[in-house]
């Protein structure tokens, strides 16, 4: 179920374009990085939601992904390294009108703020977060990160190859209750606005992985996921309520073969639409999303793009906010000063 969100924006206000959003700052990444098309995508997508640039704040951690804020014409904190989901918390805690945004990367959230964001994920803040992708760090020269693929060799920290098993971002995010994840590419257009537009009217922590490519420092990663010759026999698209079939030829489907997702053709006269997996996006039992999560993981599998899971669990901003309430109700308004004079106090010599 999508949440429908009353628009703030005053009658007679001027409607607002992809240019409103754009900053006076120089955008600094390098040639070809895929951020560009996310924050182009991103700033095509927020004039459709309704509201003013006033109610909307992007916060980042550190990373090429985190100079995010600098180019968005709204509010906005560039913060230190993994910690953006915290500060986003605060900020929807003080103002849960605002629309919050949290721009990372997968060394930002998943290695130094990866405690941050499993907390983030299960306390269920209505907060969107966006992940870049692209297997590597970046901003500090090609460092392997917690997605990089194990072997993959980083001539600042891993010239031999890496001997870590990646974070698969999907899988850790459900298993910390996220109520919504889905999947992207930074350069496939017509599938990413949707995604950013649905992630938006989700009303609780709105997760979305996009895969982009590093020109400088992983060059080519994803390359079966984002180039068009490749993608259609390398992806399969989610659709809620639809059956699992991919290919150029939309020959291809997935079924279940146990507990194991596999492969199967569908002009080889043995197997049907009717064999395949069908989507559902809203099961509240994480069973179908953390397949679907896991097939990223099988080198002969297509990866899924879409929404993989998007249920409806009461947000943390609303509880504190009622609790506060029901508290006040029952003992009054606080008293600041009676509370440091209680006699609950210890002298420390």
């Amino acid at each position: 179920m999508k949440r429908k969100r009353t628009s703030r924006i005053p009658v007679g206000a001027p409607t607002l374009t992809k240019d409103d959003f754009k900053s006076d700052q120089d955008v600094r990444w390098c040639p070809s990085c895929g951020d560009y098309s996310i924050l182009a995508q991103t700033q095509r997508t927020l004039p459709e939601l309704g509201i003013p640039k006033e109610n909307i704040v992007f916060i980042s951690g550190i990373g090429c992904s985190s100079r995010f804020p600098y180019y968005m014409n709204t509010y906005g904190f560039h913060t230190i390294h993994g910690r953006a989901p915290t500060i986003a918390s605060g900020v929807k805690m003080a103002n849960p009108e605002l629309s919050v945004w949290v721009i990372t990367g997968d060394g930002d959230a998943l290695s130094i703020g990866g405690n941050h964001f499993i907390h983030l994920m299960r306390r269920n803040f209505d907060i969107n977060v966006l992940l870049f992708n692209n297997r590597v760090y970046g901003l500090t020269k090609g460092q392997y990160s917690p997605t990089s693929e194990r072997g993959q060799k980083m001539y600042q920290s891993a010239s031999i190859g890496s001997l870590d098993t990646p974070f698969n971002p999907l899988s850790l995010a459900l298993a910390s209750g996220a109520t919504f994840v889905a999947r992207s590419v930074d350069v496939h257009t017509d599938h990413l606005r949707p995604m950013l537009k649905a992630a938006f009217e989700h009303k609780g922590t709105s997760f979305i992985e996009i895969y982009q490519n590093c020109h400088i420092f992983n060059d080519d990663t994803f390359i079966l996921q984002r180039k068009k010759e490749h993608k259609t026999d390398h992806t399969v698209l989610l659709e809620h309520g639809e059956p699992l079939v991919f290919g150029a030829e939309h020959d291809k489907g997935i079924r279940l073969n146990g507990f194991q997702p596999e492969v199967v053709d569908l002009t080889d006269g043995e197997h049907t639409i009717d064999d395949l997996i069908v989507h559902d996006q809203h099961a509240e039992d994480t069973t179908l999303a953390n397949f679907l999560a896991g097939m990223s993981d099988t080198p002969d599998l297509p990866h899924p793009m879409g929404i993989f899971r998007s249920v409806q669990h009461p947000c943390y901003e609303n509880l504190m906010t009622n609790q506060i309430r029901t508290a006040t109700e029952r003992m009054g308004e606080g008293d600041l000063d009676a509370l440091l004079h209680d006699g609950e106090t210890w002298i420390v010599s």
